[in-house]
């Protein structure tokens, strides 16, 4: 097995059909109980019984590869469901009970295109929203770009399922698709059709490059997030002390203009200075960002929420500060405090994607 992200997944896939290897793409179509992994995990199986990415954890793996060899002898898609009971579940070699269904698709052959594969590696790395949309019971995929609008229809209006991927059904689904961040199967035209959104990582935009972002970073990165680190002072802000993260190095209020926070970004404050903390809340506040956290006490905390009142602040929007910072597990240390911040971030993330 090859441990690998969705990206690297892809990637692998791509480089075993360039090498001439027949090669299913299995993707998790449904889940029920407490199947290890939801709708969307994908993995890649090549003929020659290597495989990347999991589907299940590792649970069922090895029927998951055996079904895929089937469809690449067939050269057609197939749907297969594997579930046990949780009394059950250790005696075939799962780790609890649940139920996944995986779709495979075997790449070439009309259905999902290297073409198509190749399109959605370079849409990930360039951090564009795309949705893989499939239809089950033929195994035709096609990239959807959901934010397009008429200037390229004509260019997004390959047919699936007898409609063009610009039919306002169709663009509605996959919108929706991208907004929850959510693998769903919806019907259109008939046909069932799997969407499997591909958003760029979440980002968390960290105002101050203090030590506790020094830990934060990391954590942050484990999670598959990207950071984004801001702070005017360059003896703060530099490579050694951020390696693999490039600081903007501005003023944040400057800072927040340029990035634009949007409803998959999170935005914590660190410096205890409100010369810098004030103007990115500020502005993180009159964003869609999906949560906005600030360090410091209770008594710092009730002294910032009266400045930002006297800056015409609005009370709701006060309310959506994370203060202090992070879910309360006790934490001492910036080790404990980054994990308790990021777990606080990805509640609320989790929590926005199920309303």
């Amino acid at each position: 097995m090859i441990d690998s992200g969705t990206t690297g997944t892809l990637r692998h896939l791509a480089r075993w059909r360039a090498q001439g290897h027949k090669v299913v793409l299995a993707s998790v179509v449904r889940s029920w109980g407490s199947a290890p992994r939801g709708p969307g995990a994908l993995m890649a199986v090549c003929d020659n019984a290597d495989f990347a990415g999991s589907v299940s954890g590792g649970c069922v793996e090895v029927a998951v590869i055996e079904e895929a060899r089937g469809a690449m002898r067939m050269g057609r898609p197939r749907v297969v469901e594997y579930g046990v009971s949780d009394e059950d579940a250790w005696s075939v070699g799962l780790p609890c009970g649940g139920q996944i269904q995986v779709h495979l698709d075997p790449v070439g052959n009309g259905m999902l295109e290297e073409s198509v594969v190749q399109e959605l590696i370079t849409a990930r790395e360039g951090g564009e929203a795309v949705v893989l949309a499939t239809v089950l019971s033929s195994g035709l995929a096609t990239l959807w770009r959901p934010n397009e609008r008429t200037a390229t229809r004509e260019r997004n209006a390959t047919a699936v399922a007898g409609h063009a991927a610009c039919d306002e059904p169709a663009r509605e689904a996959a919108y929706r698709s991208i907004l929850d961040d959510v693998t769903t199967v919806v019907e259109l035209h008939g046909d069932e059709v799997l969407l499997r959104p591909h958003n760029p990582p979440v980002r968390v935009i960290v105002v101050g490059a203090v030590h506790l972002t020094q830990a934060l970073v990391p954590v942050i990165e484990a999670a598959g997030f990207a950071a984004v680190v801001v702070d005017p002072r360059q003896a703060f802000a530099t490579p050694e002390r951020f390696p693999g993260v490039r600081p903007v190095v501005a003023w944040p209020g400057e800072a927040m203009h340029l990035l634009r926070p949007d409803h998959r970004t999170a935005v914590v404050v660190v410096t205890h200075d409100a010369k810098l903390d004030d103007p990115a809340l500020v502005s993180a506040l009159s964003s869609p960002a999906f949560y906005v956290g600030a360090l410091g006490s209770r008594r710092s905390h009730a002294r910032r929420l009266e400045r930002l009142k006297s800056e015409g602040v609005a009370a709701e929007a006060l309310d959506r500060i994370h203060a202090p910072v992070g879910l309360d597990i006790g934490a001492r240390t910036p080790g404990e405090i980054a994990v308790a911040v990021v777990a606080e971030i990805v509640a609320a993330l989790r929590s926005a994607t199920r309303r």
